[in-house]
């Protein structure tokens, strides 16, 4: 079995804010893909700002849940080192054949990722935080902001979804990782047509 690669040396306080910073990010890109999308309603979201950019945040309470709990269960893979790519799948209504994807590959992250309890302050959302032990963090907040923006205007660019079409957020694990506890054979395919889906 191949070693894990442990990514960049960070101390581990400062992963764990970066950790936090991009599980912010990966919660304002999913507000931001199903809105641009138009897989709810747009009259559903309201617009607030998150790295000095305007984004748009579901009202609907089931979804806010689920979304906060599809990142919380990433985030604990992440910690792990676990992670090779996130994909968020969009998929056709009765088939559930794959439309889109949008896929983040994490596999340079750090293998460490500090304590859960310090991962609630985070600095790259605050306007001038300074570089402390060897992060950037005004570079990670443009290159969050960058990464978002994009995602937008691709989002927003595209032609339109069939009605009725739905998502998932997969998570393709490492070849070395072992799978969560629970996880089945297919739950496990973040690519197949066949993936779980939410509606």
């Amino acid at each position: 079995m191949e070693a894990i690669n442990p990514g960049p040396s960070i101390p581990a306080s400062q992963a764990s804010l970066l950790l936090s910073s991009f599980t912010t990010f990966l919660t304002l890109t999913l507000h931001t893909l199903l809105y641009h999308r138009a897989l709810y309603p747009q009259t559903t979201f309201l617009t607030a700002r998150a790295l000095n950019l305007p984004v748009h945040q579901s009202r609907h309470p089931g979804l806010c849940t689920w979304i906060n709990d599809a990142v919380s269960s990433v985030a604990a893979q992440l910690r792990k080192g676990a992670v090779r790519r996130i994909a968020v799948g969009m998929h056709a209504a009765k088939s559930f054949d794959v439309l889109e994807r949008w896929v983040f590959d994490v596999e340079t992250f750090p293998i460490g990722w500090g304590d859960r309890e310090e991962a609630t302050y985070n600095p790259v959302m605050i306007e001038g935080a300074e570089e402390e032990d060897g992060v950037n963090w005004t570079d990670v907040n443009e290159a969050l902001r960058g990464a978002l923006r994009r995602v937008a205007h691709a989002a927003e660019m595209m032609p339109p979804l069939p009605e009725g079409s739905t998502f998932t957020l997969a998570v393709e694990l490492r070849d070395e990782a072992s799978a969560p506890i629970g996880a089945t054979s297919s739950t496990l395919d973040p690519l197949s047509a066949e993936s779980s889906t939410t509606d």
